[in-house]
């Protein structure tokens, strides 16, 4: 018997990451686009997909969070999945290179699927490993971070499929494959048995349980405490830092690159690297590392050392990004603690308002990246109109230091 519970612990992985890698779709988008500009598409139009699939994905988290105990999690996952492949499936159908269409069913639709079956792996994935939380949600989410570089590869440099079968087509095959992926990694998410500890961990627990439900917090309770608030603004800044080096890490240094004496063509090959390969490599490995950190270190240790180092890398990139060398250990870094935030956040928000309520809760503490994601990229697209780029970087690094002062003053709560 418990070598079936182990092993159950084994398929709640595979199931987290296939689910996961299928749900990076998000941060694909941007392999879609120099195709729709070439369609007549202005590049902010690009950018509204992307911000409604942002906003969507956190809105209808907070709806997966409600429905998680109501439907169970593996049905949710499931419909997710369904969701997130319709969007895609019906815009190569139907959308063709529509603004509108694309809004709608990539956007919103695809964003709801993605939001509906993230929070979870999350949620389950805590629930089988009370003993390494940051590490199980470290592997889950960087699926997240690599499947963006998969199916961006897939549809261009490795794959060419946008070239061989055509913008419409690729969305159809991402979609069977998005709903494919979900619904198959979504049979392993069940929640453990009542009452299952894996071996060891029941001795390691020094915890009184009146003690622990005194730490299990309703959502409603959650958002009445000055923790969350500390948490989410912390997030805010940290996360709107990253999506704005993200909407930024191609346009800047092909600026400071070309003003350095590099050709057009050498600075965007430069910048291209630094984006494709330095920053979504270390984004992915980063969420496993700072996962595994925190189970050593602490959660609110963790976030420190994070936002610390990220809000100076942050400042510094205006003096890395017009060299290639340092433009690839800015990328690099960066993206590392960018990472980190999808490990960090969820588990400490496990930590200080419960484990059990974490399906719940986190999607609350998500909607911080929602607002990260409209107000960073806003900030380098105005700064970058008035051609100033590094004051966008300078403004968002002393922001994320600000949340490194936030973070110090989290206490645990309590009811």
């Amino acid at each position: 018997m418990e070598n079936k519970k182990v092993m159950n612990r084994g398929l709640v992985v595979v199931g987290a990451i296939l689910i996961q890698l299928a749900l990076g779709a998000i941060y694909a988008w941007s392999v879609f686009t120099p195709s729709l500009i070439s369609e007549g598409w202005a590049k902010a139009d690009t950018q509204w997909v992307f911000a409604i699939g942002l906003a969507s994905f956190a809105i209808f988290m907070v709806v997966a969070g409600k429905q998680i105990k109501t439907l169970g999690p593996q049905k949710l996952t499931i419909v997710g999945g369904v969701v997130l492949g319709l969007g895609y499936l019906l815009a190569g159908i139907f959308g063709g290179t529509s603004f509108i269409a694309l809004l709608l069913l990539i956007g919103l639709v695809g964003g709801a699927g993605i939001g509906l079956a993230y929070v979870v792996p999350i949620a389950v994935g805590m629930r089988w490993f009370p003993d390494k939380k940051g590490m199980i949600t470290g592997l889950a989410v960087a699926g997240f971070g690599f499947g963006a570089m998969l199916w961006v590869k897939l549809a261009g440099s490795w794959g060419h499929l946008i070239e061989n079968i055509g913008l419409s087509s690729t969305f159809i095959t991402y979609g069977i494959a998005f709903a494919a992926m979900v619904i198959i990694g979504g049979m392993w998410m069940k929640f453990p048995p009542a009452g299952w500890k894996p071996e060891g961990y029941e001795e390691a627990e020094t915890v009184a349980t009146e003690a622990k439900e005194d730490k299990e917090f309703t959502s409603g309770e959650m958002v009445g405490k000055i923790q969350f608030y500390l948490i989410f603004f912390t997030f805010i800044v940290s996360a709107g830092a990253g999506l704005m080096s993200i909407g930024l890490m191609k346009l800047y240094p092909m600026e400071a690159l070309q003003s350095n004496g590099l050709t057009a063509l050498e600075a965007s090959a430069i910048a291209g690297t630094a984006m494709a390969v330095f920053f979504s490599l270390a984004n992915g490995i980063g969420r496993i590392v700072w996962g595994m950190l925190s189970d050593k270190l602490g959660r609110k240790t963790s976030i420190i050392i994070m936002t610390a180092t990220q809000g100076i890398l942050v400042i510094l990139f205006t003096y890395m990004a017009g060299s290639e060398i340092l433009l690839y250990l800015g990328a690099t870094l960066i993206g590392f603690n960018f990472g980190g935030n999808f490990a960090l956040f969820p588990t400490i928000t496990a930590d200080t308002f419960g484990a059990k309520n974490v399906g719940q809760n986190y999607p609350f503490v998500f909607l911080a990246y929602g607002v990260g994601g409209i107000l960073g990229p806003i900030l380098g697209g105005i700064m970058g109109d008035m051609g100033n780029f590094p004051m966008a970087f300078t403004i968002s690094g002393i922001a994320v230091l600000f949340g490194t002062v936030l973070m110090l003053m989290v206490k645990p709560a309590k009811k």
